[in-house]
């Protein structure tokens, strides 16, 4: 389906006004909504259209920035030593709990939204995959998908790099969907069996994908982009949140059939 996809909100949080870009089917109807996490260059093109993929699919998707509190709005990183050194520097700046609150400003916004079910669900990727994984935290999300999530296993989120992220995993209610790349240097061979240990020994209910791709192997743009694993991971991603926040409504036409959303 067409979408929108020029639009964007000033959310309240503690830490200030958050530029949050939406992403929505064109057609008129109720979706579910979806919190999309970023990595550490915040909202790029590749991180735009991965929305615009979702949204496509039937998803309002809304996309914070998640370094708000420190860059004017709609600032977005080079893919360049410059941006990343930017983006992991303020990773471990921020405050975790300000982390915390811009999720749950989002998903509040979402579940409010005029065209959202009120059903909710998460994905990130890189960083916005640790994200995703403490949004998922949130008893209203049925459902997330974290993409190569980083610094997991040796609590590095945040300021004091001591988060609390496998402490509280017990937390999560909804299905969790984890996908690796096993060529990943920031997520080694140890750091995911000790996620996935913590996961299994607190009986969360997970699937678990390990490819061989390379970190950011999502990601439409460098060399390690894969476009076949992306698209695989896209179909697993899109299989569980349809199931689990169901498709949304169909407006009915007056003559009682419903209204192609194409």
């Amino acid at each position: 389906m067409t979408i929108k996809d020029n639009e964007s909100v000033d959310l309240v949080t503690p830490s200030g006004p958050m530029r949050t870009h939406i992403f929505r089917p064109n057609a008129p109807g109720r979706y579910p909504g979806l919190l999309l996490f970023s990595e550490i260059f915040q909202v790029t093109g590749p991180i735009r259209r991965t929305a615009a993929l979702l949204a496509g699919h039937g998803f309002v998707v809304a996309v914070p920035e998640i370094y708000h509190e420190f860059e004017p709005a709609c600032t977005v990183l080079a893919y360049d030593q410059a941006g990343a050194d930017r983006g992991n520097a303020l990773k471990t700046t921020k405050e975790l709990a300000h982390y915390d609150a811009d999720a749950r400003a989002v998903l509040d916004f979402l579940k409010t939204h005029p065209q959202t079910t009120g059903t909710l669900g998460a994905i990130g990727i890189c960083i916005g995959g640790h994200l995703a994984f403490r949004a998922a935290m949130n008893p209203d999300v049925a459902a997330a998908v974290c993409f190569y999530a980083t610094d997991i296993h040796k609590r590095g989120l945040a300021k004091g790099m001591n988060d609390n992220s496998l402490d509280r995993a017990g937390e999560i209610k909804g299905e969790l969907m984890m996908i690796w790349g096993r060529q990943d240097p920031h997520v080694p061979a140890e750091g995911r069996a000790l996620v996935y240990k913590t996961l299994h020994e607190k009986g969360l209910n997970f699937t678990w994908h390990e490819f061989n791709g390379q970190h950011a192997f999502l990601r439409d743009e460098g060399p390690r982009y894969d476009p076949a694993l992306a698209l695989t991971c896209y179909g697993m991603a899109l299989e569980l949140f349809k199931r689990k926040l169901g498709q949304g409504d169909l407006p009915a036409a007056e003559t009682g059939k419903a209204e192609s959303r194409h």
